[in-house]
């Protein structure tokens, strides 16, 4: 019976012991839970902290790679006027045949009087004599109309070209064309405009003829 009773007794010590060690095996971990969690989130931080710098770094390189690209393909203010030049020659009408020469030598008589011998409607003879000082052969003749069988005709207005227009009553006028508007009515060099040189604008419906210069 005493042995029974110590088998007994034996028994529950060892339930005891074995209950035990389930509660601090299950208590265990839980403890260390936390510590665990601690490292990976200190792990976790620690990796997005170094992913922010390293894309910060990324980000900056290629700001910087872009910075040196625009600066290399910017061009200088050189270029930038050589450009400028190039494009305003480009919008300016064509020039051929002399005719640039031709605007210059009659420019160079705007604001001055009668320049020929004639008394009056001067300007075919101002026409000529321009065309004599610049290495041309002019038509001889006084009347403006003379001109529209001069050298060649071409199409439009053109920089250096002679414009020969009507003038109802009082016949005909003829110049050299310097520019033309943004309408399209021609800027013509002429003499005998308010008794002397002047250059203005005239409408493109009175020219019935512009010729370019035999070289």
């Amino acid at each position: 019976m005493f042995e029974f009773v110590a088998y007994r007794r034996a028994l529950r010590l060892s339930a005891l012991a074995l209950c035990s060690a389930a509660v601090f095996a299950s208590v265990s971990p839980a403890s260390a839970r936390p510590q665990h969690g601690a490292a990976r989130h200190h792990a976790h931080v620690s990796k997005h902290t170094y992913s922010a710098r390293h894309y910060v770094r990324h980000r900056a390189r290629i700001a910087r790679r872009h910075a040196a690209r625009a600066e290399q393909q910017a061009p200088s203010f050189g270029d930038a006027a050589n450009f400028a030049n190039a494009n305003a020659s480009m919008n300016q009408p064509s020039v051929g045949f002399g005719g640039s020469g031709l605007v210059e030598a009659a420019r160079s008589f705007i604001g001055r009087g009668n320049p020929t011998d004639r008394r009056s409607l001067w300007c075919a003879a101002f026409m000529n004599l321009v065309l004599k000082r610049t290495g041309h052969q002019g038509t001889g003749s006084d009347m403006a109309r003379s001109f529209s069988s001069y050298g060649h005709r071409i199409s439009g207005p053109q920089v250096g070209a002679i414009a020969v227009m009507s003038r109802g009553r009082r016949g005909g006028h003829v110049g050299v064309v310097s520019g033309v508007d943004a309408k399209g009515n021609p800027i013509i060099v002429s003499g005998n405009h308010g008794n002397r040189v002047a250059e203005s604008t005239y409408s493109k419906g009175r020219i019935y003829a512009y010729v370019m210069p035999s070289s």
